[in-house]
């Protein structure tokens, strides 16, 4: 491997995301940059907008709800590491940095300088005028309690992703600095996909509960929590960017696709996320609604747990693959929404390895391996969340049913709670996670360390496999800081990871929405849902 010291500092700059030095970036209010027209994506999809919806930008809405399929029991921001939790406590708390809404970059937020200074070394600078919504300063000391608190194994969710930190210190009133134990080249990356902005002496305060509280410095505060129901927020005014032009907004969820459904056609909610495919059509004729799709950054798949029989031979695991017909499940169940995948990476992800092929669909050739493995007559079952991902229910059942056909397999499916069954996939040992379960998988970061970390890691959060080949090529791409190099590395692990098929691989998972046509929004391929990228349309 090239010595490090070696490596074009502007090139190793550049790929890991990190300003100039001594460069202030943009100091715009508005999340994810500037003209968001078209909606390009790094994986290569555009933004399909139906039936309408005028994106002139004008005040007028006092008011929107949002309804999703998940609703977070908890809004500590470092408790939950996923889209619905992060979409309902985003309008009031803020990452570090942020990423570019065209291109994946990371762009500022709070911290407005962000450089390093050697391989394991960072600089981070916080912008002036930051404030928490009870008015208090957000200073570098926040900063660094909060980095800190996010990379703590005992605390944290998201310390196994964060990126290999020692410790952040404040340095002086308007620095940071942020120790490595190792180049981590995606940190920046990293910073705007995990952890949030927090207050110190709320988080540790005794008389405040952060589970059902929010003190953040976003452009919303919270203004009601009705627990496990549906939070409310109000615009703060003191806020150090741009007023969003929603004075109020309301974030609830309902489990069942058709109710989401039913709400924005009866005008109870304005906008809906992960509408089902079969109910796209409809929407495009509806009044007064508009229907949107967009590639998202989200893998679906079905988890095999490499230490529960049969998952633990690798040809069973294999026949699984073939036993399931990807393509006729996206084409019939997703109503064409979504793209096959072969790897935990998607195409246009860093680290996406383009050589790798699908498993075809080949009932006989299933059949023959689960015979070789020693598996014959193996009875399984899939667990699959409800009111989660678009069409999760009907493609866990609908793959369920394929195996089932096999000779020498009885498969059947089992629904079963998201907020449960992820409590289960995130335990701390992972003989407590289901033997095969549907689960989706975004990657904020567009990088295949965060795709393949969590599941593969030496400390990963949701446990699947144990091949100490990933895990020695995923701790070489951290610290390898030359980019092709680093590639070739991640190239490497999802190609091993495809060939001992530790998961059914499925689909690419398209964002589909509805929404109100008074409403002018651009949905974003990250999933993100963001009431500030929100206006009225007159």
């Amino acid at each position: 491997m090239q010595d490090p010291k070696d490596t074009d500092r502007r090139t190793f700059l550049k790929y890991a995301g990190a300003a100039a030095t001594g460069v202030t970036l943009s100091t715009a209010g508005c999340v994810g940059g500037d003209d968001d027209s078209d909606n390009q994506t790094e994986n290569g999809g555009d933004n399909q907008t139906e039936n309408g919806g005028d994106n002139g930008a004008d005040q007028g809405l006092e008011s929107i709800t949002v309804t999703q399929g998940a609703f977070p029991d908890n809004l500590d921001p470092v408790k939950d590491n996923s889209t619905p939790t992060y979409n309902v406590i985003d309008q009031a708390y803020e990452p570090f940095l942020y990423r570019d809404k065209e291109t994946g970059e990371p762009i500022a937020r709070v911290l407005d300088q962000f450089e390093r200074i050697d391989e394991n070394t960072v600089e981070l600078g916080l912008r002036d005028g930051v404030t928490f919504h009870n008015g208090d300063d957000c200073t570098t000391e926040d900063i660094a309690f909060s980095i800190n608190r996010a990379n703590d194994p005992e605390a944290s969710e998201v310390a196994a992703v964060i990126g290999a930190i020692d410790e952040a210190v404040a340095v002086d009133d308007t620095i940071v600095e942020l120790s490595l134990n190792a180049a981590v080249p995606v940190i920046f990356r990293n910073l705007g996909a995990f952890g949030r902005v927090t207050q110190q002496s709320f988080i540790e305060s005794d008389d405040i509960d952060a589970t059902t509280n929010i003190r953040g410095t976003g452009p919303y505060r919270l203004s009601s929590n009705e627990e496990g129901t549906f939070v409310e927020y109000e615009i703060y005014e003191d806020y150090w960017g741009d007023q969003p032009d929603i004075p109020t907004v309301r974030f609830n969820g309902r489990s069942e696709p058709g109710a989401r459904v039913d709400a924005l056609e009866a005008g109870e909610s304005d906008v809906i996320s992960a509408v089902p495919p079969t109910e796209m059509a409809g929407l495009r004729e509806a009044d007064g609604v508009t229907a949107s799709s967009v590639p998202s950054i989200r893998s679906i798949f079905l988890v095999m747990n490499d230490i529960k029989e049969p998952f633990t031979n690798v040809q069973f695991r294999r026949a699984m693959n073939y036993a399931v017909d990807v393509q006729a499940i996206i084409d019939s169940v997703l109503e064409g929404f979504g793209n096959q995948t072969a790897q935990p990476t998607l195409e246009g992800q860093n680290g996406h390895n383009p050589d790798i092929e699908a498993y075809p669909f080949d009932p006989d050739q299933a059949e023959t391996l689960v015979e070789e493995s020693g598996f014959a007559g193996a009875e399984i079952t899939v667990d699959v969340p409800t009111g989660r991902y678009v069409g999760g229910v009907n493609v866990a059942e609908t793959a369920a049913g394929q195996i089932d056909e096999l000779s020498n397999v009885t498969c059947e499916s089992n629904r079963r709670n998201f907020g449960t069954l992820v409590d289960e996939i995130f335990a701390p040992d992972q003989s407590q996670a289901p033997a095969f379960y549907l689960i989706g998988w975004g990657v904020p970061t567009l990088d295949a360390d965060y795709a393949m970390r969590d599941w593969f890691g030496p400390d990963a959060n949701s446990k699947m496999a144990n091949d100490d080949q990933i895990e020695s090529l995923l701790e070489e791409a951290s610290n390898t800081t030359d980019p092709d190099e680093r590639v070739d590395v991640l190239q490497q692990a999802n190609a091993r990871a495809r060939d001992q098929a530790y998961r059914v691989f499925l689909h690419q998972q398209f964002s589909l929405y509805g929404y109100n046509n008074d409403i002018a929004w651009n949905p974003r391929s990250d999933e993100d849902i963001l009431a500030e990228e929100m206006s009225s349309a007159q």
